[in-house]
Formats: C-alpha cells, sequence, structure tokens
C-alpha cells in the first residue's frame, strides 16, 4: 500500500493543539480523534484549516485574563 494510501486521525489534545494518527492504532491517552479517517495528505489540509493559532489553550486563556 503506498503512503497516501493509508488512512489517518486527525488528533487534537487538552491544549487544542493537533497532530495525525495512523488508523487502526490505538490512540494515545490525552488524545481524541477528530473527524474520519482520511489521507495524511487531507489531515494535514484539514489541520491548516483548524489550527490557526499555535499557542497552547491554557496559554491563550491566561493572555486572554491579562487583557
Amino acid at each position: 500500500m503506498a503512503e497516501n494510501d493509508d488512512r489517518y486521525f486527525i488528533v487534537r489534545n487538552h491544549e487544542d493543539q493537533y497532530s495525525i494518527w495512523r488508523a487502526g492504532r490505538e490512540i494515545p491517552a490525552g488524545w481524541e480523534p477528530v473527524g474520519d479517517p482520511a489521507t495524511r495528505s487531507d489531515c494535514l489540509d484539514r489541520i491548516a484549516e483548524l489550527w490557526t493559532d499555535m499557542r497552547p489553550a491554557s496559554l491563550r486563556a491566561f493572555m486572554a485574563q491579562q487583557t
């Protein structure tokens, strides 16, 4: 199977940070799947749309409280 045919999940942690995880493998503790499995390229494109602020959620919340 070619790499482009492999399926991945987008996963997100409690800090709203994203990654991809190969479908069929157990998702690590602290991460949750976002959406359905897709190609690696599709997952990375979707992450680029979703993850527009690279700061962890806790830092964003702290900075919002300071203003």
